[in-house]
């Protein structure tokens, strides 16, 4: 089976391969550049590994939460490609792809969602399938969710724009962070094989972004 998996949600543009387990994967820096990225990165991919898009089974891509521009990209492209060679596609959140990321067994994913709030959500690994704890949603940073348990591994870039406010929120129940770390098409793509392989997957028309939160900036009398 073979996965084409993209991710643009944040400041990275990524594309990625998955071949019967085996993963190639491109990703750079974007700096709000997507648009203009991705598809090259997606044609560089295939065409250094010898692929079609013909011969792809289905369409991977970050479905969010993330920046809405990015969300829209990925969510466009992913359209576009799978309506033209008549593929299913499935949306896979960004915040468990950065949990897969961790490679921790408890994982609580924090991203800066911008206008001082996080996204955020914690998930743990059971027989080798992913939990959900607490669901994305978008918090103010002291005002997170609280986990359960405790060994808990913290990723994401929340954790560097607001680590005081969320290392005294979660306390003892937090063994660690790692705020370098961002969601990837690497870990869209081997979230994505199980639901293919199971069958699943949506026509191209039905990929829709994940925003969680429906407001982009804040109102003048909120700044």
């Amino acid at each position: 089976m073979k996965i084409l998996a993209l991710e643009t949600s944040g400041d990275f543009c990524s594309v990625a391969l998955w071949r019967d387990g085996v993963v190639d994967d491109r990703e750079v820096s974007a700096e709000q550049r997507q648009s203009g990225l991705l598809l090259d990165m997606v044609h560089e991919l295939l065409q250094s590994c010898g692929e079609k898009l013909g011969e792809i089974d289905g369409i991977a891509f970050g479905a969010g939460p993330g920046s809405f521009t990015g969300l829209r990209v990925a969510c466009g492209v992913t359209q576009g490609l799978a309506a033209g060679a008549g593929k299913r596609v499935v949306g896979i959140g960004t915040l468990q792809a950065l949990a897969e990321a961790a490679g921790m067994p408890r994982v609580v994913c924090c991203v800066d969602a911008r206008m001082s709030e996080v996204y955020q959500a914690a998930y743990e690994k059971i027989s080798g399938a992913w939990q959900t704890v607490l669901a994305p949603g978008v918090y103010a940073p002291h005002e997170v969710p609280l986990l359960s348990g405790d060994g808990w591994q913290g990723c994401g870039n929340g954790f560097a724009v607001y680590r005081d406010a969320l290392c005294s929120r979660y306390g003892t129940r937090l063994k660690g962070f790692d705020d370098t770390l961002h969601a990837r098409a690497r870990e869209v793509a081997i979230l994505a094989a199980p639901v293919f392989a199971g069958g699943g997957g949506l026509p191209a028309e039905s990929a829709a972004p994940f925003y969680v939160r429906d407001k982009v900036a804040l109102m003048t009398h909120e700044r």
